[in-house]
């Protein structure tokens, strides 16, 4: 007996230090040319918990308890970066990558000082960057970025069901979106002609890694705006392992999974899909009409080498609507 209450002790204790331990690896270079930095310094903010990158530029920072953290990279001669809500797990690695900016003038002397915000040089007051943990934990979003943005200050929106999104009194119509540097036309299901708006987005929160929206001073690669622009940026497949991740959302299922590809973990993916289940509440609730709305979206990655990949990228919906003769 007492063998037994010793082993169940250790195992429980074993149990508790496992479920307890959560890591966070990645890479810090320039993003000129997406050399490696050595010897940059990344710090998790209020933890006396770090990691120097290696000769590659890697890091990797271990024994964190669960929960959201935000990283700093530093680097002589750079701007510091932050990637801020990183959600770490005894599940998997988060895997980060920062891409430091090199500053524009030199000093003999170098002050730091903690801030939390980051703004840039070019849009300090109009830009807002959001992440992926924000707009799961906003208050009647749904995990839907256009709802998120609807909050902000500055922003109005149309009628209460619809993603409709208005700057400084602009129509619908005049946004950008952009996802990893691609331009979509729209964000949303079962959007109407003439706007980017509709009740429900398409893009699955899942793949998101932070999201950066333009009120304002809008970048130069980025003509044709005249309200807002939206850089939607995606996060790489987990270059660890295979995983899977169901969601169940206020309306619409979802499934997730992401992983490498190969042995020599070079290419990464993650896909998922969705399907939504209104057509059955609104069956219960006797509606007139009985919407259906489906959406896939998927991402690889492969890495050549430090400075060249290739990236493939799939988004679609599929929209549907059908009355409900019975009511």
């Amino acid at each position: 007996m007492r063998s037994f209450i010793i082993l169940l002790f250790f195992s429980i204790s074993g149990f508790s230090l496992l479920a307890q331990s959560g890591s966070i690896k990645g890479k810090v270079s320039k993003a000129t040319n997406n050399e490696p930095l050595e010897f940059a310094t990344v710090l998790i903010q209020g933890t006396n918990k770090g990691g120097i990158t290696d000769s590659v530029g890697q890091f990797e920072i271990t024994g964190l308890e669960p929960g959201l953290y935000n990283v700093e990279a530093r680097y002589t001669g750079f701007l510091s970066g932050v990637i801020f809500e990183v959600q770490v797990t005894n599940a998997r690695v988060a895997v980060l990558t920062f891409e430091l900016e090199e500053e524009g003038t030199q000093v003999k002397t170098v002050e730091i000082t903690a801030s939390p915000f980051n703004k840039t040089v070019e849009s300090p007051v109009s830009i807002r960057t959001i992440g992926a943990n924000e707009i799961q934990r906003n208050p009647g979003g749904n995990r839907d970025i256009s709802k998120v943005i609807q909050s902000l200050p500055g922003v109005a929106s149309s009628v209460a069901f619809r993603n409709d999104i208005i700057i400084r009194g602009g129509a619908p119509n005049e946004n950008r979106f952009y996802m990893d540097g691609i331009e979509i036309p729209t964000i949303n299901h079962f959007s109407t002609q003439g706007a980017s708006g509709g009740p429900v987005g398409m893009i699955n929160v899942d793949f998101i890694r932070e999201v950066d929206f333009y009120s304002g001073a809008f970048p130069a690669t980025r003509g044709n705006a005249l309200s807002s622009v939206m850089e939607i940026k995606l996060k790489n497949g987990n270059s660890e392992k295979i995983g899977f991740r169901g969601t169940v959302g206020s309306s619409d299922l979802a499934l997730t999974s992401e992983g490498p590809i190969g042995k020599s973990k070079k290419t990464t993916f993650i896909v998922s899909a969705r399907r939504s289940y209104l057509q059955g509440l609104f069956t219960l609730l006797g509606l007139p009409f009985l919407p259906t709305y489906n959406d896939f979206q998927f991402k690889v990655n492969t890495k050549f080498n430090s400075k060249n990949e290739l990236t493939v990228l799939g988004l679609g919906a599929i929209d549907q609507f059908r009355l409900n003769l019975k009511a």
